[in-house]
């Protein structure tokens, strides 16, 4: 696989996403429904935002990990919050880490709906390639 990471704005490296990415020579490609806050007994979350992503991102993972594709392979990461004002207040320092740790470099839309199920107050939905 070949990525190639387009960020034609230099305020664009500021976003902790890129602008567009390419991707050439794939051997597959995995598309991730919307991961969110549910236990593994189906039970969703009524916790607080940031301890909502705590657990999506352990969803997405493991997702992601028992799929047979690498979390450092994300190419594409949509994030659906209840509340933008809140996700960036208290879920960055959440958020980040995650992108960085495994040096992920994503095109990314982040929009604000009115509502998720149940009490879910974020969802995210990935594109993986290998």
């Amino acid at each position: 696989m070949e990525k190639r990471i387009i960020n034609p704005w230099e305020w664009g490296k500021n976003t902790n996403s890129a602008q567009a990415v390419e991707v050439k020579q794939v051997e597959g490609t995995l598309y991730c429904s919307g991961q969110v806050a549910i236990d593994a007994n189906g039970v969703p979350s009524s916790e607080d935002m940031r301890s909502q992503l705590i657990q999506t991102i352990a969803n997405l993972e493991q997702l992601i990990n028992e799929s047979n594709y690498d979390c450092k392979n994300i190419v594409r990461l949509n994030i659906y919050t209840t509340s933008t004002q809140d996700f960036f207040s208290t879920c960055m320092d959440v958020y980040v880490p995650f992108l960085q740790k495994y040096a992920i470099e994503q095109s990314t839309t982040l929009l604000e709906v009115k509502g998720l199920f149940a009490t879910l107050t974020v969802e995210l939905e990935a594109t993986v390639v290998k």
